[in-house]
């Protein structure tokens, strides 16, 4: 892969304490950002005092990284709208700017009952907090951080979602049609922010990662976290400009070819057709790609 530098960028990662998150985290921090803030809040089935020291734990590891202290780690809980605009407001008194969201925080279907159970036995709280979570909460980040990213007049919105096919699977629960909305929240972001140098892309890791996100336990499966770290890195630049509105695999990333002939070869067309009856900025969205 190409060298990719990240100076002068202040970030903000939503479930930055672990996983995917910390992951990118210190990634950013190796491609010279200038802040990155990372965010987490305790599950139904963890406390406060532990998700802290996770973040105090990750927030050492990015600053060693970095070299110097440029992390700020906050308790943030992207359901509550306050918690969001608190995070941006400390970013940016702290950085002095925001010029890129990973809406990385999200729960799985285990918030709503046992993974094969059909939908009408699951908990409808549960369920609820799942949509809560994974469609509202980057809304929210995205409706407090955007502003700050129009008036540095740059900026990135990146989503991470997951394979298209197991979004409509049986026994998805509330996760699966949860990403879908977001996809579709990204192209309607995308479309009003085009022409104003803030895009708008999501990432799919490209299969279950080996986190604790599905199943509450790290079970040595599955992809490691680290797939995301190419294509999170080239969204976050000045190189990936000409894209918005835009879905990749990072599973797909060919760190032997160029980023951007990587990048090409790991985007994904859009989960959704093409607008018929108005006009679209968004043309790479639904480019042609080649069957992976």
């Amino acid at each position: 892969m190409e060298s990719i530098s990240l100076q002068g960028k202040v970030i903000l990662i939503t479930g930055g304490s672990r996983g995917m998150g910390r992951e990118m985290a210190l990634a950013y921090a190796k491609a010279g950002a200038k802040g990155i803030t990372i965010t987490a809040v305790a599950a139904a089935d963890e406390t406060r005092d532990a998700i802290s020291r996770d973040l105090e734990t990750v927030a050492a590891e990015i600053d060693a990284t970095a070299g110097k202290p440029i992390t700020l780690a906050l308790y943030s809980d992207v359901t509550v709208w306050a918690d969001c605009e608190m995070a941006v407001r400390r970013t940016v008194e702290r950085f002095g700017a925001l010029h890129v969201l990973v809406n990385n925080a999200g729960k799985s279907q285990r918030y709503h009952g046992d993974r094969n159970a059909p939908f009408w036995e699951t908990d409808p709280e549960g369920w609820r907090v799942v949509i809560d979570t994974n469609v509202v909460g980057p809304y929210r980040m995205a409706k407090a951080a955007v502003p700050e990213m129009l008036k540095a007049g740059w900026g990135r919105v990146i989503n991470i979602s997951k394979s298209q096919e197991t979004m409509h699977e049986a026994f998805s629960g509330a996760y699966g049609p949860s990403k879908a909305c977001l996809e579709a929240e990204s192209i309607s972001w995308a479309e009003e922010l085009a022409d104003t140098n803030v895009t708008v892309n999501s990432i799919e890791p490209g299969g279950a990662v080996d986190t604790k996100f599905g199943r509450g336990a790290i079970r040595g499966v599955g992809l490691p976290p680290t797939v995301v770290i190419p294509v999170a890195l080239w969204l976050a630049s000045e190189q990936s400009a000409d894209f918005n509105g835009c879905r990749f695999d990072a599973k797909l990333w060919d760190e032997k070819l160029s980023n951007a002939a990587a990048a090409d070869g790991c985007q994904e067309r859009s989960l959704f057709s093409p607008p018929r009856k108005r006009k679209t900025k968004l043309d790479k969205a639904w480019k042609t790609v080649a069957a992976h």
